[in-house]
């Protein structure tokens, strides 16, 4: 059995453990945007919105779509044994985070699809006539866009709960075995998903809605990481130096100046000032946000890989 350096403490770095490399955090961020996109985009449609020809409800499934391809992509790459992967749809574990992860994913296309359908180009009704028609019906009456509304609501508050659970379930690796992982990255993929559609939304009235959400789920966001943080210091000891990772060890530069200030607190005080007519809107909110939620994903992967129990917490 592989002996450990260091044994003063029960935190170690283990040199010989597989490392997840950036596959793993694309895919958490793109699963996590896309999570936030469907959520946004649901509501939308639940309350009532497409009626607005110039809603970003139908832009957004479109973008979905490719994102989280990407990120399915970006998993499959990382996985050592590619021709097997199909076997994940052979059966359903109930107690498997993985197992819940696979089948959610698949249930994100054909829900993505449908929302797509709700408002297809004219180009595309004149060739494929049927396709009108499915429009017609998902279009034909206010609890049908309700029930896509709000399935789409539901699956992508799965998918967005699904990122965080994924990595708590691995009790192995202590930075990632706290019940709030799931909260922070359902939260952060809203508010980098509230961040995307405000670049991309046409409408003033809209991109102003968005920023206020987006302030919302930042100053949520923040709270949840000093709970996290707060749970990590007063929990037993292998914890309170896994935290330290990111409280003042190597992480801790990239986790304060990246994370929490320019991803965060920053773009926060903008969009602040933004909405409340002190400045105008502006693009580097919204950019500093996205890459907050991507960076924050790269770091909780990698801190809390180099965080495990040692041998000694058993004696």
């Amino acid at each position: 059995m592989h002996e450990l350096v260091n044994t003063r403490h029960n935190l170690q770095i283990d040199p010989h453990l597989h490392i997840w490399g950036w596959e793993i955090g694309v895919y958490l961020f793109l699963g996590g945007l896309v999570a936030g996109m469907m959520i946004i985009s649901g509501f939308f449609i639940f309350t009532g919105r497409t009626k607005n020809t110039k809603c970003s409800c139908f832009l957004i499934p479109i973008i979905a779509l490719i994102a989280i391809s990407l990120g399915m992509l970006s998993l499959f790459l990382d996985l050592e044994h590619k021709l097997y992967v199909w076997r994940m749809y052979l059966t359903f574990q109930w107690t498997s985070p993985m197992s819940w992860g696979a089948w959610i994913l698949l249930l994100v296309y054909p829900v993505l699809i449908v929302n797509v359908l709700l408002k297809l180009p004219e180009e595309l009704y004149g060739n494929f006539p049927h396709l009108r028609k499915i429009s017609e019906y998902l279009n034909s009456s206010h609890s049908i866009l309700q029930t896509i509304g709000m399935i789409s609501m539901i699956i992508g508050a799965s998918l967005g709960m699904y990122t965080g659970v994924l990595l708590s379930a691995l009790g192995a690796r202590p930075l990632w075995n706290s019940s709030m992982l799931w909260i922070l990255f359902l939260t952060s993929g809203l508010s980098s998903a509230a961040a995307f559609i405000h670049l991309v939304a046409r409408e003033e009235e809209e991109r102003r809605m968005l920023a206020k959400a987006d302030n919302s789920f930042l100053i949520f966001e923040f709270v949840v990481i000093m709970l996290l943080l707060v749970g990590f210091l007063t929990s037993d000891q292998v914890h309170i130096e896994a935290v330290k990772l990111l409280l003042s060890g190597e992480y801790s530069a990239i986790f304060w100046v990246f994370v929490v200030s320019l991803g965060i607190v920053i773009p926060l005080i903008i969009q602040l000032m933004a909405v409340n007519n002190k400045i105008r809107h502006t693009v580097i909110a919204p950019i500093m946000v996205m890459l907050g939620g991507l960076i924050l994903r790269f770091v909780i992967v990698s801190a809390g890989q180099a965080s495990h129990w040692s041998g000694q917490v058993f004696r």
